[in-house]
């Protein structure tokens, strides 16, 4: 099967980690702008921190989100499909001289229809989901207060 069939969807490659992505209205994306020499310079590392970052920010709004044993991005249990989870939130990072770039994509409320055309992160066992899929109704103010309240607690020598 095609990886990718976006029709009349612009493709964009930015040379980041994550494979096949999309980014639209409903997203929170956050550009994460790191230096890891002033930290550890462990890529794992960061992209748990930041797992872990987004993890307790889901909970602020009581959604219980969970890792996947080597696919990175924040998955929910919603039982569908043949996982039963849902992607919510992704990751894709580029490091470049131990600064990172790009960074992270909530689902708040985009149209999911938009995923149909590109198979998301190569993941074929798992679909999208957002907050309001989840019957969680939020904005993106709320969102980007319980990232900024977050942060500190999984990046502390970043501040």
């Amino acid at each position: 099967a095609d990886l990718l069939a976006p029709g009349p969807v612009p493709c964009i490659y930015v040379g980041r980690g994550g494979q096949w992505t999309w980014h639209g209205p409903g997203q929170r994306v956050a550009y994460i702008m790191l230096d890891l020499s002033r930290r550890s310079q462990d890529v794992r590392s960061l992209v748990h921190g930041l797992e872990a970052w987004i993890i307790a920010s889901l909970e602020q709004f009581g959604i219980s989100g969970l890792r996947r044993n080597d696919l990175p991005g924040i998955w929910v249990n919603t039982g569908n499909g043949i996982s039963g989870l849902d992607k919510i939130a992704s990751i894709g990072i580029r490091i470049s001289r131990w600064v990172t770039w790009h960074g992270i994509a909530i689902n708040l409320n985009p149209n999911l229809a938009a995923y149909d055309a590109i198979v998301p992160c190569g993941v074929t066992d798992g679909g999208v989901t957002s907050f309001t899929n989840l019957g969680v109704i939020v904005n993106m103010d709320e969102v980007d207060q319980a990232l900024k309240d977050q942060f500190p607690k999984f990046f502390p020598s970043m501040l």
